[in-house]
């Protein structure tokens, strides 16, 4: 009896210590294996240019607009070929990373006016 018991025994923790190594790999799909990705000159080239995670919707009517979009990246100069109307004095057009725009005042950053989905 006491053979097959202490058989038993081994089997199992056999068993469950090695079902973590069959297990599939977890959160590593290998998507960018070998590709070289974030490699070379141009890896820094877009740094600063995306929300940070503060997708669409953190902007609204008389909300300040975050540091990140006051570079000239993001200021649309020829705001008549995307069919805006003209930006008052002091203030002009921004375009969120989602394609929304943005009457922004050029002094302090406060949002005038929003054209979502435009």
């Amino acid at each position: 009896m006491k053979k097959p018991l202490g058989t038993l025994l081994i089997c199992g923790a056999v068993l469950m210590f090695s079902a973590p190594l069959l297990a599939q790999d977890y959160g590593n799909d290998h998507r960018d294996q070998d590709h070289g990705h974030d490699r070379g000159r141009d890896h820094d080239q877009y740094h600063g240019m995306h929300d940070r995670g503060q997708h669409e919707g953190w902007y609204k009517r008389g909300g300040r607009m975050p540091a990140d979009y006051r570079g000239r990246q993001y200021v649309v100069s020829d705001w008549r070929h995307e069919r805006l109307r003209p930006p008052p004095r002091g203030y002009h057009w921004v375009r969120s990373d989602n394609g929304d725009f943005l009457l922004v005042a050029i002094s302090t950053g406060i949002i005038a006016d929003l054209l979502l989905h435009h």
